[in-house]
């Protein structure tokens, strides 16, 4: 190998390995960014009721919000910070992972579930809800996906249900007409519209988005799951310290049963009544990070 081509190498492969070298360490020193910042980020959802959404003043609040919330006084106890400022930055579904792993926000607290295939790119806490998959439509004979054969459904992008209901199509039902929006909060609108037949997406978040609605008596759900959903709170990809945090106060909040009071706080109100389920109740009593399964399809989301 000639001088010329050795130096032009080296030089060639240097920024490469500043890029391997800066990747880990992004995540590894998000509690040094914090502590040198005063400042935590969180992503929160515009709609996602009642685990992350903006309410009458625009303000973020939510079940997942409040348990972030707790996650930040860890933190500030942990760093001996006597101030830490909480921003917060609204994320579609399709932008929750890359502004977690762009360095955009330092948890993403919405309504996210634990999947196989997310795994591979974020970290997640100890399970927090457990929803699953239903059909939303106000016609009472689509109870089953092959009943929505030649139908329109609305999808909501960057969600399970997007990649649930893709694989149907794909591999059974290929009539089935996908029609995908940017938010549930846009695909709701097109089912009340007419735009659509049928809105498939957590039961949960279905629930929430109907509560004081004028017209939530013209739909009804399914009554079989097609999923199983535990959600979570990601965090970066090998962000250990700042995930054992985010663990630690989850089970603090478990074992002492303040969880109880959390949870009837956004699930127990005029407008929302949803009884704490028992796939809750055990993850809460043994707390567990196993990835949602897609019942319909018999395998791991």
């Amino acid at each position: 190998m000639s001088p010329f081509f050795r130096r032009s190498l080296v030089r060639a492969s240097l920024p490469l390995l500043g890029l391997v070298i800066a990747l880990p360490l992004q995540a590894a020193d998000t509690l040094e960014k914090i502590r040198q910042t005063k400042t935590i980020t969180l992503g929160n959802r515009e709609a996602a009721r009642p685990f992350s959404y903006l309410d009458a003043e625009k303000k973020p609040v939510g079940y997942s919000l409040e348990l972030c919330q707790r996650v930040v006084e860890s933190v500030k106890k942990e760093l001996k910070l006597a101030e830490l400022r909480v921003n917060y930055v609204t994320l579609s579904g399709a932008e929750r992972i890359p502004k977690l792993q762009d360095g955009t926000v330092d948890l993403e607290c919405g309504s996210t579930t634990n999947t196989k295939a997310r795994q591979q790119k974020v970290d997640f806490s100890y399970t927090i809800f457990v929803a699953g998959m239903k059909i939303l439509s106000a016609d009472s004979a689509l109870q089953q996906p092959d009943a929505l054969a030649g139908k329109k459904v609305a999808i909501s992008k960057g969600t399970t249900s997007e990649k649930l209901f893709t694989e149907l199509r794909d591999s059974e039902i290929a009539s089935m007409q996908l029609v995908t929006y940017p938010s549930n909060a846009d695909a709701m609108k097109a089912l009340q519209s007419g735009a659509v037949a049928a809105f498939p997406q957590d039961d949960v978040l279905l629930t929430g988005m109907l509560a004081g609605q004028a017209d939530a008596k013209r739909f009804r759900l399914t009554e079989s799951y097609l999923s199983i959903e535990p959600y979570a709170i990601m965090v970066r990809k090998g962000d250990d310290k700042l995930l054992a945090i985010v663990d630690r106060t989850l089970q603090q909040l478990y074992t002492s049963g303040e969880i109880n009071t959390i949870y009837n706080r956004w699930f127990e109100t005029d407008a929302l009544k949803v009884p704490m389920s028992r796939l809750l109740r055990e993850s809460i009593a043994r707390p567990t990070k196993e990835a949602g399964i897609a019942r319909v399809l018999g395998y791991t989301l």
